[in-house]
């Protein structure tokens, strides 16, 4: 994509204040040329029909890790940030920046592993499914600290005060904040209820908890086939409930404590 088209986009779509600059190449920015490619729309459902599109939809050919997000409608949360993830894996695959083995492409293919299982079944998961794989894999730090926020960083909202089993969430890709008449609103790309991939706010207060993951090191994807087959904390919170210690310790985050010290 023309990098003048996707620099109006980006002023078009984001919150004021939320780009980086033009100059400054990161992965922040190619999330968000990835979002620029995105189809709008589609429907928004957690059915088998959903998983099979999500399937369908990440291919190979050559060895070439091929995204056709078109084909994931209608389409769910997770679902849909894991297709901007491999995104970037593909281009910076047709770039030369990344090289990807033919038994990667198959192992990052989502095709209804189970939670924790491989990498799409811990980007799926319940709880911090997204921050434990890139703690596991190294791929970028985890963090909540909104403060600490840039467009482009992955994020698991939770909607309620529960972890796992008994949450309530939604995985999406942080935008920005701002305040319209004197409410507090946080802005995210996602596949939302109930139009599909596109862009949503809400108030700050609805939020109960944030958990952020930066991608800054997408070559960690080169471990993933050394990944044990199964994350068994991730497994187990289809049935049970975590705790924020738990998460902060299986996700690198780090607490006040260990900063200090």
């Amino acid at each position: 994509m023309n990098l003048n088209i996707v620099l109006l986009f980006l002023s078009f779509f984001l919150l004021p204040g939320s780009v980086v600059s033009a100059g400054e190449l990161d992965y922040n920015r190619m999330v968000l040329e990835s979002l620029a490619a995105m189809p709008p729309g589609g429907g928004y459902s957690t059915s088998g029909s959903a998983n099979h599109a999500l399937s369908r939809s990440v291919s190979s050919s050559g060895g070439r890790l091929l995204i056709t997000p078109s084909a994931a409608m209608p389409s769910y949360c997770s679902g849909a940030t894991y297709l901007v993830f491999l995104k970037v894996l593909a281009t910076l695959q047709s770039r030369g920046q990344l090289t990807i083995p033919p038994q990667l492409v198959t192992l990052v293919r989502p095709s209804g592993q189970p939670d924790g299982r491989g990498v799409w079944g811990r980007w799926n998961a319940n709880g911090p499914g997204t921050a434990r794989l890139f703690y596991e894999l190294g791929l970028g730090e985890n963090f909540t600290d909104l403060s600490r926020a840039r467009a482009g960083d992955f994020l698991k909202i939770f909607w309620n005060d529960g972890i796992g089993a008994s949450e309530h969430g939604h995985s999406v890709i942080y935008l920005g904040k701002e305040s319209k008449q004197g409410i507090e609103l946080v802005t995210f790309w996602s596949s939302n209820i109930p139009g599909g991939f596109g862009r949503r706010s809400v108030p700050l207060a609805r939020i109960h908890r944030m958990l952020f993951s930066r991608l800054e090191h997408p070559e960690a994807i080169l471990e993933g086939t050394s990944l044990p087959l199964t994350d068994s904390y991730l497994a187990s919170l289809e049935h049970r409930s975590s705790t924020s210690a738990e998460v902060d310790r299986l996700c690198g985050l780090r607490t006040v404590e260990s900063i200090r010290h």
